[in-house]
C-alpha cells in the first residue's frame, strides 16, 4: 500500500522534531553528560507528589468540568492574578490544559483559518512552527540575533506584518534561548498589536525563572491588552512538574468558549490527580519554586563563564534554563558541532537550526543538570573546542 498518499498534506508538511532526531542518536550511549532535554532536574517536590497520592487514595479518579477543577481555576486566577497583574474570572476565563502544549494548539486552531499568518520570534521552541501548520495557518519567522541578546524588536516586528497577519506568538523568557524582553520593546510591540488588531498568544511558562532581580512583565498587563491576549501557563517548568502534563489558558471569555469547544472534543478534560497537585502547587509551592531558582541562577552564572573561557561567545539569558553559545567561529555547522561533541566527549547539547534557520551557528545547552556533571561537560567541552583547527 502507497500510505504516503493516504497521509494528510498538511501532516507530510510537518517537519520531525530536531531534538528528538538528534537524540534518538544518544540512546544506548554509556557516559553520556547531556545538556539536552529541556527540564529540571529535579523531582516535584515531595509535597506536590504526596497531593497526587493522596487524591488517589481517596479515590478521585474521575472526570473533571471540561474547564478544569474550579477550585484550582480559583487558584490559578488568584496565582495570576498577583504575579501577572491580570485578573480572569475563573468560572469563564480559565481552561487548564494537557500542558501548555495542548493550550497553544488550541488557541492556534481555535484561531486561524487557511492562509492566516502567524508572526513568532525565532529562534524558537520546536512546536510553534509546525503548530502553526497542524492549524493550517502561514508560520512567518522573525529572526533576532545575539547581539540583542536574542529579544524580539518592535521594528522586526512592524517590518514582518502584512494584511494576512492574524496571530502573534511571544515566549519570554524564551526557549532556546533564554532571551527576554524589554519594557520599552514589549510597550512597543503592545502599540502594534492595538494598531493591526492582532490576537497575541503569549507563552510565559518559564515566568518565574527570570535572573538579576528583574521582574516577569506580562504583556497582558500593558494597555489594551487583555483583550487580545491568550496567556498560556503551567507547572513543568518552575514547578518540575513536567511529567503531570498540566496547563493553562486565561483569555477573554469568547476565546476560552472557542478553545474549549476543541478541548471538550479532543481531550475532554486534564486528569483529574494531576489537577490535585497543581492545586498544592499553587498553594505551597513558591519556597520550592524559589530554591530551584536560585539553583538555576548559580548555574547559569558558571556555565555563561566557562563557555566565554572556552571561547564560545555566549550572552547571559535572562530567564529560562538554557545559554545558546554562538560556535559559528568554529567553522563547523551546528548539527556537525553537535555530533562532533557527542562522539568525541559523549556530551549531549541541541544544534541550534532545530530551533529555526536562524538558529544555525549556535548551539543550545540546558543547564538544569547537577553542577558536578555541569562541570564535567564543560570540561569535556573545552577539550573538543581545542581539537578544531579554526578558519
Amino acid at each position: 500500500m502507497d500510505y504516503l498518499s493516504k497521509i494528510s498534506r498538511q501532516v507530510a508538511a510537518v517537519p520531525r522534531s530536531g531534538i528528538r532526531d538528534f537524540f534518538e542518536l544518544v540512546q544506548g550511549r554509556d557516559e553520556v553528560i547531556s545538556l539536552g532535554v529541556g527540564e529540571p532536574d529535579y523531582a516535584a517536590p515531595w509535597h506536590i507528589r504526596e497531593a497526587a497520592i493522596y487524591s488517589l487514595e481517596r479515590g478521585n479518579t474521575s472526570y473533571t468540568s471540561n474547564l478544569g477543577l474550579m477550585s484550582l481555576r480559583r487558584k490559578i486566577a488568584s496565582y495570576v492574578g498577583d504575579f501577572f497583574d491580570v485578573s480572569y474570572d475563573p468560572s469563564s476565563e480559565i481552561l487548564v490544559t494537557v500542558g501548555v502544549s495542548e493550550a497553544l494548539d488550541l488557541a492556534l486552531r481555535a484561531l486561524l483559518n487557511p492562509g492566516d499568518e502567524v508572526i513568532y520570534h525565532e529562534p524558537c521552541y520546536v512546536s510553534y512552527m509546525p503548530g502553526v501548520l497542524l492549524a493550517h495557518g502561514v508560520p512567518i519567522a522573525v529572526p533576532t540575533s545575539r547581539k540583542d541578546n536574542f529579544a524580539l524588536k518592535p521594528e522586526a516586528l512592524s517590518a514582518a506584518l502584512t494584511p494576512n497577519s492574524r496571530v502573534l506568538m511571544l515566549n519570554f523568557p524564551t526557549n532556546p534561548t533564554g532571551g527576554v524582553v524589554s519594557s520599552e520593546d514589549l510597550e512597543g510591540i503592545a502599540r502594534l498589536c492595538v494598531e493591526r488588531d492582532l490576537i497575541v498568544i503569549s507563552d510565559e511558562i518559564y515566568s518565574e525563572l527570570r535572573y538579576d532581580d528583574s521582574r516577569h512583565q506580562s504583556i497582558a498587563a500593558l494597555p489594551g491588552m487583555r483583550e487580545r491576549t491568550i496567556l498560556l501557563h503551567g507547572f513543568s517548568k518552575a514547578f518540575a512538574m513536567t511529567g503531570f502534563r498540566l496547563g493553562y489558558a486565561c483569555a477573554p471569555e469568547p476565546l476560552t468558549e472557542a478553545m474549549m469547544k476543541i478541548h471538550q472534543y479532543s481531550m475532554l478534560c486534564a486528569p483529574i490527580t494531576s489537577q490535585a497537585a497543581a492545586l498544592e502547587a499553587l498553594e505551597n509551592g513558591a519556597s520550592s519554586v524559589e530554591r530551584m531558582r536560585a539553583s538555576y541562577h548559580e548555574r547559569r552564572d558558571f556555565i555563561v563563564r566557562r563557555l566565554n573561557e572556552i571561547g564560545l561567545e555566549c550572552h547571559s539569558p535572562g530567564g529560562a534554563f538554557y545559554v545558546f553559545p554562538d560556535i559559528r567561529g568554529l567553522g563547523l555547522s551546528s548539527r556537525d558541532f553537535a555530533m562532533g561533541l557527542l562522539e568525541a566527549e559523549n556530551v549531549a547539547a541541541v544544534p541550534g537550526d532545530a530551533f529555526g534557520h536562524s538558529g544555525e551557528g549556535f548551539l543550545r545547552c540546558c543547564y538544569a543538570t547537577a553542577f558536578d556533571q555541569l562541570r564535567e561537560a564543560l570540561d569535556r567541552m573545552e577539550r573538543f573546542v581545542a581539537t578544531l583547527a579554526r578558519p
